[in-house]
């Protein structure tokens, strides 16, 4: 069966968190899953252009109702025409969740990914802790391949 894990993350980033961000999409491609992110700038495009470096194939769930902007590493360009309510999809076409850093956008795909049960794991994100002392149920990596790694036996241990 194959196994789809979402890469999310911001638009704009630092080059450190590119660099994890490409490691990522390497590491997916290098496994055999196959990349779903929200197919802009930043985190996107670098996690997009590993997997394309390492032979890999990746889907972007774009928010325009056109490929305006679209990372050229991608295989599949999805436009949606509904902003960023297409956060809802880059999560529910995934089996588990990378997120990296990240900015509002990235929250609500990490909320979405929490509602529906979809594994997350977290490279250098949120850490979301309720007035309660509820800790959101993340899984902390400390680098790209345990990222990957996590992430593929929880998509795995899901089918």
């Amino acid at each position: 069966m194959q196994i789809y894990i979402a890469v999310i993350g911001g638009a704009f980033c630092p080059k450190e968190v590119e660099q994890d961000a490409y490691q990522v999409g390497r590491e997916i491609a290098r496994r055999g899953a196959w990349l779903v992110c929200g197919g802009l700038t930043g985190v996107m495009n670098a996690a997009a252009k590993g997997a394309k470096d390492a032979g890999g194939f990746s889907i972007g769930i774009l928010p325009n109702d056109d490929r305006t902007g679209a990372s050229p590493y991608l295989d599949v360009s999805i436009p949606t025409g509904i902003g960023f309510a297409r956060n809802l999809i880059v999560i529910l076409s995934a089996d588990a969740i990378i997120a990296i850093d990240g900015e509002s956008g990235t929250l609500s795909e990490i909320g979405y990914a929490l509602r529906y049960n979809k594994p997350v794991i977290g490279l250098h994100t949120w850490d979301l802790i309720s007035y309660s002392g509820r800790c959101a149920d993340i899984i902390t990596a400390d680098d790209p391949k345990q990222a990957v790694d996590l992430a593929v036996r929880a998509a795995r241990s899901r089918s």
